[in-house]
């Protein structure tokens, strides 16, 4: 089963990277056919498909190596201090050795009060785990290991992988949006200006282009969780319970995360599904729309099981 976990996520990746490519593609392609049919210069069009081929390529390329990196940096988080943090570092170290991971994860802290965690990176080999602030202060030692255990869980399944390249596409679809929405603005603005109708063409197009993506933008915030299936949760508390060998620690930390009332400032909707918590700290419940389009599972239901192994 576990060998199953991580050749669906490492499929799913593939998929999710080829999806990009094309639709990346195809969608700035015809922005160049229509462009170049009303100037009457179809070489537009092959400007815009090559544009858009080594756009995806180098994008698609970059988030598989640079992801973690890219999502690190996002939160803001520093690289954990071995004398600071040796706490942190020796549960790591002894759970390594309990998953028979071949490299230590790099930690990495973010100073935030709200008690969270997620892990990151492309393989067991390449991979990331980062606490907050919060988490360290407010966890006992059997808790923390519970977390930590958790998010090695995510590394060793490969969920690592698909959840990181999913924050870096879904940010990348933001920023698109905005890119094209300020162009439409200065578009207009010059033509205003200049009092004259020829760039009319460009501002419809580049209002039609910032229209689709900033509606397509949280659209794919929020459908994430089709792609990365709440299930993973489940898998990786059953992962720490295997590896810590005493599921109430990771139950005890739930609760602690859960009662913990701030959200994380840094934290943002691309990011928000690798964290073991919800860091928007939405409620569900009384409410099935929240349950249905949230990306991790009711944090009772979660607990349940855990008291019940």
């Amino acid at each position: 089963m576990f060998e199953d976990q991580i050749r669906g996520n490492i499929n799913k990746t593939w998929l999710l990277i080829l999806g990009f490519l094309v639709f990346f593609t195809v969608f700035i392609y015809l922005i160049g056919w229509f462009l170049g049919d009303y100037y009457g210069d179809p070489r537009i069009a092959t400007y815009f498909l090559v544009f858009a081929i080594a756009f995806s390529l180098i994008s698609s390329w970059g988030s598989y190596y640079y992801s973690d990196k890219l999502v690190i940096a996002s939160v803001g988080a520093r690289p954990a201090d071995p004398q600071q943090d040796r706490r942190l570092y020796d549960l790591v170290e002894g759970l390594m050795i309990a998953a028979g991971l071949p490299i230590m994860p790099k930690l990495y802290v973010m100073e935030d009060p709200s008690p969270n965690a997620f892990a990151t990176g492309r393989n067991p080999e390449h991979s990331a785990i980062i606490v907050t602030s919060g988490l360290l202060d407010s966890l006992e030692k059997d808790e923390l290991e519970g977390v930590l255990a958790h998010e090695m869980g995510h590394i060793l399944s490969y969920d690592i992988l698909l959840a990181t390249l999913i924050s870096v596409l879904v940010g990348t679809v933001i920023i698109i949006s905005h890119f094209f929405w300020r162009m439409m603005w200065y578009s207009g603005g010059g033509r205003r200006r200049g009092g004259g109708s020829g760039g009319g063409a460009v501002v419809i197009v580049m209002l039609v282009v910032a229209i689709v993506f900033l509606i397509l933008a949280p659209i794919a915030s929020q459908l994430i969780q089709l792609a990365v299936s709440r299930k993973r949760e489940f898998l990786a508390d059953a992962m720490s319970a295997r590896l810590t060998r005493y599921p109430e620690g990771l139950a005890k930390a739930l609760q602690k995360i859960a009662d913990y009332p701030a959200r994380i400032a840094r934290a943002s909707k691309a990011t928000a599904h690798l964290f073991i918590s919800d860091p928007y700290k939405k409620t569900a419940s009384g409410n099935w729309l929240n349950t249905l389009f949230s990306t991790h599972p009711p944090m009772e239901e979660r607990i349940a099981r855990l008291i019940a192994m």
